[in-house]
């Protein structure tokens, strides 16, 4: 399970905190806290933190830090994408080794070309970091974009998939986990974005799955959404977690946490 730190007003208002950096600062420090050897990562929305400014930045500083200390995986939904030297400066501030905004790995955007990426590769190879390409996303907006289809009769969605997956293929061994990953949406039929789910791609295609949880998805459901790119799922949860305040946010973790662990250990 990845736990979704979104410090919006409304949920820092439930926590009985002020909607400010300080505020973000400790809900994203308790879902450290709450989460360190139990979730397997987390994933702070970075846009939550960057509206305070040099002071959310900080915040989020903090955050990443605990993160760090207690062996926590970080997954930055930062959402970036760029082409060359531009890219290549979003990847150093987010997976260089030392840098202060360090994460495990970062959601990229890769409708500038999926080549654009390869300022991040440097940093998959060297330092073990990954990617999670957006791909068929939850938000019904994406669909025109994402179901659009290319001269070849491939979706923009389907060649994003496969494009990940080649990339996977070229660097890692066929019974091992990729570090490029995709996000897809827990609530899609993924056949409707003209993504193949039949055959087991190898090696394994890491995915970031929103949806889970408040948004309607059911992890029990994981093998039918996913099929064979399913074998790598990171089920986020975010809202169902956070909802609740800081009272509690630990057993909810654990609670959430042995669910899903029970329904993808039984693919």
């Amino acid at each position: 399970m990845c736990v979704g730190i979104d410090p919006h007003a409304g949920l820092l208002s439930g926590w009985g905190l002020d909607d400010s950096a300080a505020g973000a600062e400790r809900m994203g420090r308790d879902v450290v806290a709450a989460s360190a050897g139990v979730a397997a990562a987390i994933k702070p929305q970075i846009s939550f933190f960057e509206r305070f400014g040099s002071a959310g930045f900080v915040a989020l500083e903090r955050v990443l830090a605990d993160a760090r200390e207690a062996g926590v995986i970080v997954v930055g939904d930062v959402k970036r994408g760029d082409i060359g030297s531009t890219f290549a400066a979003y990847a150093e501030a987010w997976l260089a080794p030392g840098s202060p905004l360090e994460v495990d790995a970062m959601t990229v955007a890769p409708y500038m070309g999926f080549d654009t990426l390869s300022g991040a590769f440097p940093f998959v190879r060297e330092h073990g970091k990954g990617l999670f390409v957006l791909a068929a996303t939850s938000n019904p907006e994406a669909r025109m974009m994402q179901t659009a289809v290319r001269p070849d009769g491939q979706t923009l969605a389907a060649s994003v998939v496969e494009s990940a997956n080649a990339w996977n293929a070229s660097e890692h061994a066929a019974d091992t986990v990729g570090s490029v990953g995709v996000v897809l949406g827990a609530t899609l039929t993924l056949s409707d974005f003209g993504i193949d789910t039949a055959v087991r791609v190898t090696p394994a295609l890491p995915v970031l799955a929103p949806g889970f949880g408040h948004q309607g998805a059911k992890v029990e459901d994981a093998a039918e959404i996913f099929g064979g790119i399913g074998y790598a799922v990171l089920a986020n949860e975010s809202r169902s977690i956070l909802d609740g305040g800081g009272v509690g946010l630990a057993g909810r973790v654990r609670e959430r946490a042995a669910l899903i662990t029970e329904a993808l250990d039984d693919r």
